[in-house]
């Protein structure tokens, strides 16, 4: 297959860590029904990235459920106990920049 965008294959194409360099990512926790807290990453887009394989990685490394869909990523419970050092980590690995990751300690 080849990408549309730079007209590479697949496998060597670089759209997707280009467009991971100049993201900017909104890291949040959320207070849902029945007191629970949830785990909210926005500003991704996602013409450029993949949401859900992205989702994925994160649910495994976390032990957790959670959804990806409009651009945000739900996670169930409260991943920015540690200040959210392990989650970062995690978005550091999938190739986003240290400081284009915004975290919020506040519970909305």
């Amino acid at each position: 297959m080849i990408c549309t965008k730079c007209g590479l294959p697949k496998e060597l194409c670089v759209c997707e860590t280009i467009a991971k360099e100049s993201q900017k990512i909104y890291v949040r926790r959320e207070r849902r029904k029945f007191g629970k807290i949830h785990t909210m990453i926005e500003g991704i887009d996602t013409k450029e990235i993949d949401i859900k394989e992205l989702n994925r990685k994160l649910k495994v490394a976390l032990a957790c459920g959670g959804t990806a869909k409009e651009g945000k990523i739900d996670l169930q419970g409260d991943h920015l106990i540690d200040n959210g050092k392990k989650l970062k980590s995690i978005l550091l690995e999938a190739g986003f920049q240290p400081e284009a990751i915004e975290i919020s300690l506040q519970i909305v």
